[in-house]
């Protein structure tokens, strides 16, 4: 019996096949689009590249950009894996930053930073986890629908918000925003701003690097990853082996609200410094689709969500061409959707490494037939199968 050799037979399409091919479709039906309107793909694709990273600021910004889609796409994952849609990332968002916001002018200015910026982030990050647990509870206890109550608590989140900025925290100069965060209560850092040319990266980028590691440790490296994925794997078969469903349900969408809590705390205490009014933001939304084109794997969210910054901090560039900065919202779009189907690309490549598998299989048994040898395919080892393959090249032809 061999050890250490993979079966023979073919390869199918990895999620990061899938993912690449996704993301090139995508900048193939961008590139249409621009050459319909009669400009260069070339020059449009370039000026985006440099206006997300021809520059230390512009790079420190992009990443500023990307921080709160990593957490928002890592939060829409985790609930994924416990077969959970958590579409209220943007109420889990403005519940934390509404809850940072409020610490950070109301903890004295005087306070160490090593002590006051563990308190921010914990409270913003428990806030989105309530957020995410009522959804959890009422799925778990009652089977109301996570999209359904989502929803509601995005717009009950919304209102709170509007409500508590007049209350708590309105600049009285502008009525309609949060006063500014004083630059030392932000997630800021002097150090961070010098490196990069004052840009809008903080210290909430390495926080999203963090909460990547940890929720792949969770999920790879721990039992409540494997109950959580075997819930979301089937439920049914999961609550007979001795899993608690609903408390995993209920687990997940508030580690999946802490993570976007998290979100809007980098946000509105880092890469802002205010709150708005009457707006709600498009992260907790964008996230799915970094949680899709990512597979729902928290290094491939990682890699999305900055990719999907650099398209949307390189879009003003754009405008120099002529081409609309539209068309990176299009690419945008494009991806998404063939990641949505991903199932179609999937097929299309395990359709083609299987035929690739076959005519290489044709080779090899005309080789071992040149040769003499009586043995079987399957009872080759992978280096045996490819000398035997460029060998059988030729008897094939």
């Amino acid at each position: 019996m061999r050890k250490n050799l993979r079966t023979l037979e073919a390869r199918k399409a990895s999620p990061f096949l899938v993912s690449i091919s996704a993301v090139f479709l995508g900048i193939i039906a961008g590139s249409v689009f621009i050459l319909l309107i009669g400009k260069n793909p070339f020059v449009g694709f370039e000026k985006i590249l440099f206006g997300a990273l021809s520059s230390s600021r512009r790079i420190g910004n992009t990443l500023g950009m990307s921080t709160q889609l990593v957490l928002i796409g890592l939060s829409v994952a985790f609930a994924f894996k416990t077969g959970l849609f958590n579409i209220g990332a943007s109420g889990q968002m403005l519940m934390g930053g509404i809850t940072g916001s409020i610490v950070a002018y109301y903890l004295p200015m005087d306070m160490p930073r090593v002590l006051y910026l563990p308190i921010l982030v914990i409270t913003a990050g428990l806030a989105g986890a309530l957020w995410g647990f009522i959804s959890g509870f009422l799925k778990a206890k009652f089977n109301v629908h996570e999209v359904v109550s989502t929803i509601m608590l995005n717009w009950i989140a919304y209102w709170i918000v509007y409500d508590f900025i007049p209350r708590f925290i309105i600049d009285p100069t502008i009525s309609v925003k949060s006063k500014p965060i004083p630059l030392e209560h932000t997630l800021r850092a002097e150090w961070l701003r010098s490196l990069t040319g004052f840009s809008t990266l903080n210290y909430g980028f390495f926080l999203a690097v963090i909460m990547t590691v940890v929720v792949w440790f969770i999920l790879t490296k721990t039992t409540l990853g494997f109950s959580l994925k075997a819930v979301g794997s089937n439920r049914f078969c999961a609550e007979y082996a001795g899993i608690k469903v609903s408390s995993s349900i209920m687990i997940s969408m508030a580690v999946a609200g802490a993570l976007s809590g998290l979100a809007g705390a980098t946000y509105y205490c880092g890469y802002s410094e205010i709150m708005e009014m009457g707006k709600m933001p498009n992260e907790g939304f964008d996230g799915i689709a970094v949680a899709l084109l990512g597979n729902c794997s928290p290094v491939g969210v990682f890699f999305a969500a900055v990719f999907f910054g650099i398209l949307k901090m390189g879009k003003g560039s754009l405008a120099a061409t002529g081409i609309p900065t539209e068309i990176a919202d299009t690419i945008i779009a494009t991806v998404i959707y063939f990641t949505a189907t991903n199932v179609i690309l999937a097929n299309f490549w395990n359709e083609r490494f299987r035929k690739s598998f076959s005519r290489k299989e044709e080779a090899v048994l005309a080789a071992m037939k040149a040769n003499g040898d009586t043995r079987s395919p399957g009872e080759l080892s992978q280096d045996e199968f490819r000398k035997l393959s460029r060998e059988g090249r030729k008897e094939v032809k």
